[in-house]
């Protein structure tokens, strides 16, 4: 499980541009937590020398494109923060690579520092804001710290370890802290640091509060918890910073964490699981055990299995009754769409048959006329047979239908243009009922697979019958 913050780096007043670099970059490559800085790697740059090459680069930037930023964003950082005791700093290294070359789609510098100074490895991702190039920066778009969530759940499936069942959005005070220029207040701090405490899933009180210590936060036990931010002149009581926050709220909280994780863990529930849907699955591919991940491992891999689980996470189908009527939902609701696009081209290819055996019946219908005057003469047949087929074709087939009036080639068209409208009005509906059944059921599918649900479902089937 890895928790993602990203960070704006600002050009700060008051300072060079070159003593914003250094200062940002030192920190994250300090020997103290990067096993003397066996720890960190870089893509098209050298950790030694990061500053002066992201600076050149801006430099190259200005003189190219011409233009320049007040307040401008030299770099941006994400912080990568795994579970304790779930990866080592080598893996965590290794995944904090993966994350920055794909997020950044390999087009701009970057170093990834691991930490190891606290409970939890951490990473500091660093990118240069300025692209390879010089031609253009990273654009920090709507919706990127989603994306970056997603991304590292993805990569944190691939190399099979937990992600966060039900990740909860951050506040507008925290995102403050997270890079607009407002510096947040003490309690906007602590209430920012006790959010993404939760996100590790501590246990208990107690390993809540030593989450928050090893931060540099201290704390004051008693009747009343109390925490004192880094840098603040007095301590904070949890029950003074809101709702959510109090203290007896957080206990409830952490108590109820408690107890899902061990209805879960008891393997009580198997088949119908309530919050345990993604537990199971990470077990399973931990474990990679049994028939069932046999069978799924022969066919799936890791990256297929991954893309399922950030999609159950990210609609929330982590129960699987809800996975499974959804499926059912979805399946139903492209059904009766395709049934209505069907029944309406249908009706669109009678409406131009009609119109086709219209237009050769009125065009024939003088011949018709002067054939039936003739006495439905044979000569006369002979020397106008295809038009007399075409019309006694046409008049069958209106007939067939029933119809004592035959229709104008402006009602026809009416129509047609009616049906056609219908038509192009539901198919953006269509395309995204079928783009939708397709992800829910392919992730459904890798689910049952995995979990041998597949199996169970087949033996049901057999001994229906």
């Amino acid at each position: 499980m890895a928790t993602t913050r990203i960070i704006p780096m600002h050009h700060n007043k008051g300072k060079s541009l070159s003593r914003c670099l250094i200062d940002r970059t030192d920190y994250a490559k300090n020997p103290d937590k990067t096993k003397n800085g066996e720890l960190i790697t870089c893509y098209e740059c050298d950790a030694r020398t990061i500053d002066s090459q992201f600076l050149l680069s801006k430099r190259e930037y200005k003189e190219i494109t011409g233009r320049t930023q007040e307040r401008d964003v030299i770099a941006y950082q994400i912080r990568q923060s795994f579970k304790p005791g779930e990866v080592t700093p080598e893996q965590a290294n290794q995944i904090g690579y993966q994350f920055a070359l794909r997020f950044t789609k390999g087009e701009h510098a970057f170093m990834v520092a691991t930490h190891i100074d606290k409970r939890h490895i951490h990473n500091h991702i660093i990118w240069n804001s300025t692209a390879l190039d010089c031609t253009r920066k990273f654009r920090n778009f709507w919706g990127s710290t989603k994306a970056a969530r997603q991304l590292s759940d993805l990569l944190c499936t691939e190399h099979q370890l937990s992600v966060i069942e039900d990740p909860k959005p951050f506040s507008a005070t925290y995102n403050k802290w997270l890079g607009n220029e407002a510096r947040p207040s003490n309690r906007a701090r602590l209430r920012a640091a006790i959010e993404h405490a939760l996100t590790l899933n501590p246990a208990t009180m107690d390993e809540l509060l030593t989450l928050l210590m090893d931060e540099g936060y201290q704390v004051k036990r008693g009747k009343h918890i109390s925490v004192m931010p880094p840098g603040a002149k007095r301590s904070i009581r949890l029950d003074s910073l809101g709702g959510g926050f109090g203290q007896q709220e957080l206990q409830a909280l952490l108590s109820k964490h408690r107890k899902e994780t061990a209805r879960i863990s008891s393997n009580v529930v198997k088949q119908q699981k309530t919050l345990g849907l993604l537990i199971d699955i990470q077990e399973k591919m931990r474990a990679g055990k049994g028939l069932g991940y046999e069978r799924w491992a022969k066919v799936f891999n890791l990256k297929q299995m991954a893309q399922a689980v950030n999609f159950i996470t990210e609609n929330n189908l982590t129960d699987y009754k809800k996975l499974d009527a959804q499926a059912t939902q979805s399946a139903a609701a492209f059904n009766q769409l395709s049934q209505q696009i069907q029944a309406t081209e249908k009706r669109m290819r009678e409406l131009s048959t009609m119109k086709t055996h219209l237009l050769n019946y009125l065009k024939t219908r003088d011949v018709y006329v002067a054939y039936r005057k003739a006495g439905y003469s044979k000569r006369f047949l002979a020397e106008h047979e295809s038009d007399i087929a075409l019309h006694k074709a046409a008049k069958a087939a209106f007939d067939s239908q029933g119809s004592k009036k035959l229709p104008t080639l402006k009602e026809i068209q009416a129509e047609y243009e009616k049906l056609l409208q219908q038509k192009r009005s539901i198919y953006p509906q269509f395309t995204h009922a079928r783009q939708e059944m397709k992800a829910i059921l392919t992730a459904k599918a890798n689910v049952d697979r995995l979990l041998g649900y597949e199996e169970k479902y087949a033996k049901k089937a057999r001994d229906h019958r």
